[in-house]
């Protein structure tokens, strides 16, 4: 089911506002809006236990694809349908999930394991979403698909039709 303007109480200009969002990297906007106190012991050095943002994808944006060293959680929080394409490197397994209301095949959660490449993009004039990664994001244990060297290969051929989202 996907949404439009009239079934959206709010624009996703008035929730850029409301929220304080910045521009991400990635596209997009974004406020982080929890960081753990408790710090955790990684292989990459200390990281916040879990750390939480606020993420809106308009109709003309997506997140490009990219990955990250933790586990994330995607959960739909308004707005229209996301879709979220997730490819697990290590075994060539592609997914694609809506998230949304639970109803006609979405879901509310999405869950990307650490190392997966993750893309996404609004079914519709925007998605608000939430997301939590854990161990805590930090943008040293973030990278764009497009910066490794074996994504080409990918993207010619099982990705293929995905590669406008690099």
């Amino acid at each position: 089911m996907q949404s439009d303007d009239s079934e959206n109480q709010v624009s996703a200009s008035e929730l850029v506002a409301r929220f304080a969002l910045e521009p991400h990297p990635e596209g997009g906007w974004y406020r982080e809006v929890f960081r753990s106190a408790t710090l955790l012991q990684t292989s990459r050095g200390p990281r916040a236990a879990l750390t939480s943002i606020y993420f809106l994808l308009e109709r003309h944006q997506h997140s490009r694809w990219h990955v990250v060293t933790s586990d994330e959680t995607w959960h739909h929080a308004g707005g229209a349908p996301l879709e979220l394409l997730v490819y697990a490197p290590g075994t060539g397994k592609f997914q694609r999930r809506v998230l949304g209301p639970p109803c006609d095949g979405q879901e509310p959660l999405g869950v990307v394991h650490a190392g997966e490449w993750q893309a996404a993009r609004s079914l519709g004039d925007y998605s608000l979403l939430s997301c939590d990664v854990a161990p805590g994001f930090d943008f040293e244990d973030f990278s764009f698909v497009s910066s490794l060297p074996a994504h080409q290969a990918v993207f010619a051929r099982e990705l293929a039709e995905h590669a406008s989202l690099l």
